[in-house]
């Protein structure tokens, strides 16, 4: 395996783990900031189906969105089947729970600011916006974990995108492949450059929330 493959397969892994986390994202924090803020029947039991649904195995959300998308199932006219979107939307459903009790915690942990802004004679949506930014690091250590575990998933990228050559094919595929076919240095090689991506994205990341 080329330099010149490695860099493709790594920056597809990251484009499209990347958009799976940015979709999920957008679903999470205004969920979660609906779990923080109100008070309701029925939260408690939210929240624990969303923790039950974190340990949920990803062969699991695989089997279940290949059965939707396959040509005979009920989306498969959408075509999307062997395709990056499709694992794009396997890894959101992955990480949607993972990210909003995350974030959930990130902002209760912060939930006084709402009560001193009020009192101070600000209005919903700006206590709401005060209390977004006293949560940002824990907002983006959430989206980063989210990523993490989205990059670093093998179950729904193998199922939803078939490890296709130059179209699906993303870093743990692609460390299987080479370890089904007795490879083991280079699936070695391969797990290390994929920590070290992590990390150095994580770095990045968390810098850049922390200036």
């Amino acid at each position: 395996m080329t330099p010149l493959e490695i860099a493709e397969i790594s920056l597809r892994s990251i484009a499209i783990s990347g958009t799976a986390s940015a979709i999920a994202a957008m679903i999470s924090l205004p969920l979660s900031f609906f779990l923080c803020l109100k008070d309701f029947r029925g939260k408690n039991l939210v929240l624990e189906i969303l923790n039950s649904m974190i340990s949920l195995p990803t062969v699991v959300i695989g089997l279940i969105l290949y059965y939707l998308l396959t040509r005979t199932g009920p989306l498969g006219f959408l075509g999307l089947m062997y395709t990056p979107m499709a694992m794009v939307i396997g890894q959101a459903i992955l990480i949607t729970p993972l990210m909003t009790i995350f974030m959930e915690r990130a902002l209760d942990s912060r939930k006084e600011v709402v009560e001193v802004a009020i009192s101070l004679g600000a209005s919903d949506s700006q206590a709401a916006q005060r209390l977004f930014l006293d949560s940002l690091p824990g907002i983006v250590s959430s989206v980063l974990v989210g990523f993490n575990r989205a990059v670093g998933e093998l179950g729904v990228a193998l199922m939803l995108g078939g490890n296709i050559k130059g179209f699906t094919r993303v870093m743990t595929t692609v460390i299987a492949l080479e370890v089904s076919k007795g490879e083991f240095e280079l699936a070695i090689s391969l797990g290390i450059i994929l920590v070290c991506i992590s990390l150095l994205l994580t770095s990045i990341v968390s810098r850049m929330a922390r200036a």
